[in-house]
């Protein structure tokens, strides 16, 4: 069994009230002594007055950055490892609040980064593990997948997972004041980077759930973003700058 004292899971919200307080609680009573920290770009719903009622419960472990508005997924979690990096956390967990990653799986992540420095929980390793979401959404997220790893040549199943694990070792090896990419192709950015310095990357298989409350915060453009930003980061690892 992992110790959760040194670890941190980062959860970025935006118009979260149907799920930030069952997630948080969830969180705290499966996994003794983790922390969590919340970024909350302003939500209108009231998602940040639930957190600091939950912070008096918790006051060393539950924190909360609040910001002025949707800045976008990429910069929250830049903004959550820097916070990380200034304190003492071996490992940093990526995880959504709409349990559409399920809070029961992170052992398994943390197990696996004992002995890597990225641990991508990954919903197309050892068969497609996505439950309820439309056929045409599947199929645009597998095809997007092997795309960039026929791209960039990654040997990474689920590139733009969102439920990770890093180890302190391989945030600090990242420049976070030049990460390219705002939306979910950040998500391959940071896997990208991480295995092109040489650094261990694994797949541990997990289910993901499509939402069951609140509003997706999936955009429209987010193929044309990785149909380019995929090229993009190729291009910089070929000349040698996608490390700078």
């Amino acid at each position: 069994m992992c110790s959760f004292d040194k670890t941190l899971i980062i959860i970025p919200t935006f118009n979260e009230i149907d799920n930030i307080e069952r997630m948080i609680t969830t969180l705290f009573k499966m996994h003794k002594g983790v922390s969590l920290l919340i970024i909350e770009d302003g939500s209108p719903d009231g998602t940040a007055d639930v957190v600091k009622r939950l912070q008096q419960d918790h006051l060393n472990n539950l924190h909360m950055i609040q910001r002025t508005g949707k800045l976008g997924l990429g910069t929250a979690y830049v903004t959550g490892f820097k916070w990380a990096l200034d304190r003492d956390y071996e490992f940093v967990f990526e995880m959504d609040c709409d349990f559409s990653h399920d809070p029961a799986q992170v052992p398994e992540l943390l197990k696996a980064a004992q002995e890597n420095d990225l641990v991508i929980g990954s919903r197309y390793i050892d068969g497609i593990r996505i439950i309820n979401w439309p056929f045409r959404r599947l199929l645009l997220s597998y095809l997007a997948s092997i795309y960039s790893r026929f791209v960039t040549g990654i040997p990474v199943f689920d590139t733009t997972g969102g439920f990770k694990c890093f180890t302190r070792k391989a945030l600090q090896s990242l420049n976070l004041d030049n990460i390219l990419s705002t939306g979910y192709i950040f998500q391959l950015e940071l896997n990208y980077k991480i295995w092109a310095s040489g650094q261990k990357v694994k797949e541990v298989p997990i289910t993901f759930y499509e939402r069951r409350d609140g509003e997706s915060k999936m955009a429209g453009g987010i193929i044309f973003e990785a149909l380019f930003a995929v090229l993009r980061l190729r291009v910089l690892k070929t000349f040698g700058l996608l490390l700078k």
